[in-house]
């Protein structure tokens, strides 16, 4: 068995967590305010800000976990998909505290460690389920076959669900980041105020680009009409989008669930911490018969601790990589 050290910086969340034997001892997040100002992630800001908290979140790791470096046994770290500055840091961390101890290394998929999350707490998931991984920059449906076999059987031809989230926080002048106030003003707004169009996109794929522009026209030819219009609709027209968001999302695992007869179903990734997907998914769930898993908040955006349980499941099979591995802004899943 083995404790591991793993570090997650694939975009504006500096993390590391502490992993034995399987169970998560620690899982420390430092956040980027930087961006506030700026209405999104700015990458060259985002790396600096990595080195500043890459070596105070690891020591704080380690000492929330009550372990001393000289216990670690391997060092697991995000490779990509990701900002390729941001990566660049955690990277380069994670392979200089490897080589000063003489540790194996073991490369993470992002995308890959969203989905193991389900893994830390109980209830695990069974073999095969679906995730549907959502987040700022991915909308995928992924058939889940064992821990490192999996398939993407539809994904977004265009922009995430999590884009179009904070999209629409941008055009109704929400701070950044836009996509949790979207889910919080949403829960006090009528759902049906509004109709916003579905994509009719065919197979398992998604598209969000055209809902986003149509969000655009809407607001500005309300806005025209009515100066204030925004005020008094803020709650619905929130509620409203959301709706139309997580329907196209549910509509399409649903479909994914009845072509590859599965009844076990999770999400995963940001968006997942989204209220409304998950008081919808669970209302789908009890229609269809499906065993439904969601991770705890605190998994669902970027953190180390998903990085750290892939990374163990990747230790116990012997899977590791060299120093001279390198981080990928894109990734092959």
């Amino acid at each position: 068995m083995a404790t591991i050290l793993a570090i997650e910086s694939s975009c504006d969340e500096t993390s590391a967590s502490i992993c034995k034997d399987g169970e998560i001892l620690s899982n420390i997040i430092a956040t980027q305010a930087v961006h506030h100002k700026y209405g999104g992630v700015v990458p060259e800001l985002a790396s600096r800000a990595h080195q500043q908290n890459v070596i105070p979140v690891v020591e704080d790791a380690i000492s929330t976990a009550k372990i001393n470096k000289k216990d670690i046994q391997a060092v697991a770290f995000t490779r990509g998909p990701g900002l390729l500055g941001s990566l660049l840091v955690g990277t380069s961390f994670a392979k200089g505290f490897a080589l000063a101890r003489n540790l194996p290394l073991i490369e993470v998929n992002h995308m890959h460690a969203h989905i193991l999350a389900h893994f830390i707490d109980d209830p695990r998931p069974e073999f095969p389920f679906l995730c549907l991984t959502v987040s700022g920059g991915h909308t995928q449906i992924v058939l889940v076959r064992d821990y490192f076999d999996m398939e993407i059987v539809g994904e977004t031809n265009d922009d995430a669900a999590g884009e179009a989230f904070d999209k629409t926080a941008k055009i109704l002048g929400l701070p950044y980041p836009g996509g949790p106030l979207v889910d919080k003003l949403a829960r006090e707004g009528n759902a049906s105020a509004f109709s916003f169009p579905e994509p009719q996109i065919p197979g398992l794929n998604f598209s969000f680009s055209g809902l986003k522009t149509s969000i655009l026209y809407f607001v500005r030819d309300k806005k025209k009409a009515d100066p204030d219009f925004l005020k008094n609709n803020m709650t619905d027209i929130c509620a409203s989008v959301q709706h139309r968001i997580v329907t196209i999302l549910l509509k399409k695992l649903k479909q994914a669930a009845r072509q590859y007869h599965v009844s076990h179903v999770a999400i995963a990734g940001g968006v997942s911490a989204n209220s409304g997907l998950r008081q919808y998914l669970q209302d789908m769930a009890a229609e269809e018969n499906w065993q439904v898993y969601i991770p705890a908040f605190q998994y669902c955006t970027d953190n180390a601790a998903m990085i750290a349980i892939a990374g163990y499941y990747k230790y116990l099979r012997g899977d590791f990589t060299g120093q001279d591995i390198s981080p990928l802004a894109r990734m092959n899943f």
